[in-house]
């Protein structure tokens, strides 16, 4: 008796409440679980992070757009779709093209209109061979397109510049707009060629050479700097909407305000801090189209911070990088021509020295929740929305949400992919003369995760992939590999049967020689630019893009799932 512990001496522990105890203890522990679950439930909820709908395929592009959802994003490392990959490839501009007929036709008409049709009889020769080649003269103007034409039959030409003296006295620079004959992205294109030519002693010309891409450089015309200006109507800005045209000269400097009065009868929004620094791309053009929109809707200047932080799912030192420019990875100039923008630094400076003469009053927001609609009547010259740190009510597309979703639309024509990268897409494209098929091959970390994808490896093989591409396409193709692969011996085994293409190939377009190089320096204030992440990944998709045929290593080349086992139905949603 004395050895038992005292709970028994009291008095919830005899027999006769035993069936008591037992029922409350049922009841407390069916409490407990249900506490549980609702905390899991809220943890789930909290933290779930829905599948990111812009890498659907082009078809739920629209779906997406217009969706009543709240935008969160998974870390991707891959390229952000941009206002061009949702124009229709089948442009009206695209139909009317030159071929050599028209050529001829207008050699006909010119001799015809100069009274020297053709009877017969040829033009006499007054020259002598060793004479330079007058690029200016309609008869080698003339034979340069023919040449053109006839040699790259895998393009069609939209437009001729007039030939200009090359690099001596037997060399002209033309250039010409163009679009692959097959072509799936709504862009023109620019090229400028040196050739070299010849006369013989009865004056018949004959080309010698023509040169690679963006050789004939004396025929690259330097675009004019024009003024920006902040008093253009949103309803004239909306109009400038066009085609991309690769190739061209960029002009991306800086809009500046012509005077104090331009700046002081502006109106103006500007979205600070946030939660949104160092996160993908995706995320970043999500948030920052929500803060163009707004702009838009508001009929004000959208104030715009051109550095970026680099996410380090880009980055070569897996850290994030700060300091980068918008303009390394995006349109600038059609941003600019196409809205109403400032850079902060130019807005500040503008600011300090004429806000108080001037008597511009700001208008503070510090809560997400504070609709649009809300500051449609607002009178001051600055809008300032400031976000906290808490995660993610920070977010500056939270903005977009709720009941403003349907009321501000985020403007994505008016973002395009850099040109600059898109140049080197369009130089990698044409040294295979736009005439190649293209895979785009997944390995990597999801090669050697047997789990989710335990098929990969193997249908990724050298042995297999050959296997399988020589029944889809053709010996001796040119083949470009887009590929996470780094070393691409790898994919050996395919040169066998295909003519194979690699990012790093070409990789002296974005060497210190080259002229990406040069222009993303004097963007950066003198200061090298790594070719990152973002970049490589950018130009090897566009390049596998442009492919005639394309094929995808989870539609194509393996049975396994593209986000892993059991996930098929869900991705393909």
């Amino acid at each position: 008796m004395l050895g038992r512990s005292s709970l028994y001496r009291t008095g919830s522990f005899r027999p006769e409440n035993l069936g008591q105890n037992a029922l409350a203890l049922i009841g407390n522990l069916c409490f407990t679980l249900f506490v549980i679950g609702v905390l899991i439930f809220t943890i789930i909820a909290a933290t779930y992070e829905p599948e990111d709908p812009l890498f659907h395929p082009s078809t739920k592009i629209t779906t997406f757009l217009t969706s009543k959802s709240n935008a969160t994003f998974k870390t991707d490392s891959t390229v952000m779709k941009t206002g061009e990959d949702f124009m229709a490839a089948n442009q009206t501009a695209f139909e009317t093209f030159l071929n050599e007929t028209d050529i001829v036709k207008l050699i006909d008409a010119e001799n015809s209109a100069l009274g020297t049709a053709a009877e017969g009889t040829l033009p006499e020769c007054n020259v002598n061979v060793d004479d330079p080649i007058d690029c200016r003269d309609p008869e080698v103007f003339h034979f340069m397109m023919e040449t053109t034409i006839e040699r790259f039959k895998d393009i069609h030409f939209y437009r001729f510049g007039k030939p200009v003296r090359g690099s001596n006295d037997s060399t002209c620079d033309m250039a010409w707009r163009f679009r692959p004959k097959e072509g799936k992205i709504a862009s023109f294109y620019k090229d400028y060629r040196r050739f070299v030519i010849t006369r013989s002693a009865n004056c018949t010309l004959s080309i010698i050479s023509i040169g690679e891409y963006h050789t004939g450089v004396n025929a690259r015309k330097r675009k004019k700097n024009p003024k920006h200006n902040f008093e253009k109507k949103m309803e004239q800005l909306e109009k400038a909407v066009s085609l991309p045209v690769v190739g061209e000269v960029v002009n991306d400097s800086l809009p500046v305000v012509e005077s104090e009065s331009s700046f002081s009868h502006g109106k103006y929004l500007l979205y600070e801090m946030g939660g949104d620094k160092c996160k993908s791309m995706n995320h970043y053009l999500w948030s920052f189209l929500c803060a163009l929109g707004e702009a838009q809707y508001l009929n004000r200047t959208l104030v715009m911070d051109l550095k970026i932080c680099l996410s380090s799912i880009y980055t070569s030192s897996n850290q994030d990088e700060e300091g980068k420019d918008f303009r390394f990875y995006f349109d600038f100039e059609h941003l600019k021509e196409s809205a109403s923008i400032l850079d902060q630094g130019q807005f500040w400076s503008d600011w300090e020295k004429w806000q108080k003469n001037d008597r511009l009053g700001l208008h503070l927001v510090d809560d997400f929740r504070v609709t649009p609609m809300k500051l449609a009547d607002v009178k001051d010259a600055l809008i300032l929305r400031k976000f906290g740190s808490a995660e993610p009510d920070n977010y500056w597309y939270r903005v977009c949400e709720g009941e403003t979703e349907p009321v501000v639309k985020r403007p994505w024509h008016l973002i395009w992919k850099s040109r600059r990268l898109m140049d080197i897409v369009s130089s990698i494209a044409s040294r295979m003369n736009w005439d190649y098929d293209s895979v785009h091959i997944v390995r990597g970390e999801k090669a050697k995760n047997k789990e989710l994808w335990p098929n990969l490896d193997a249908d990724t093989s050298p042995d297999t992939l050959l296997s399988t591409l020589q029944d889809k396409i053709e010996n001796g193709r040119n083949l470009y590999i887009a590929a996470n692969e780094p070393n691409t011996d790898f994919f050996d085994p395919l040169k066998d049967k295909f003519s194979t293409h690699f990012l790093n190939d070409y990789k002296h377009l974005w060497d210190k020689d080259s002229e990406w190089y040069m222009e993303t320096m004097n963007l950066n204030n003198g200061v090298p630019v790594e070719f990152d992440g973002y970049m490589r990944v950018s130009v090897d998709t566009e390049v596998f893009l442009r492919g005639k045929k394309q094929l995808e290593t989870f539609n194509d080349l393996t049975n396994d799932c593209k986000d892993g086992i059991n996930t098929c139905s869900v991705a393909s949603n």
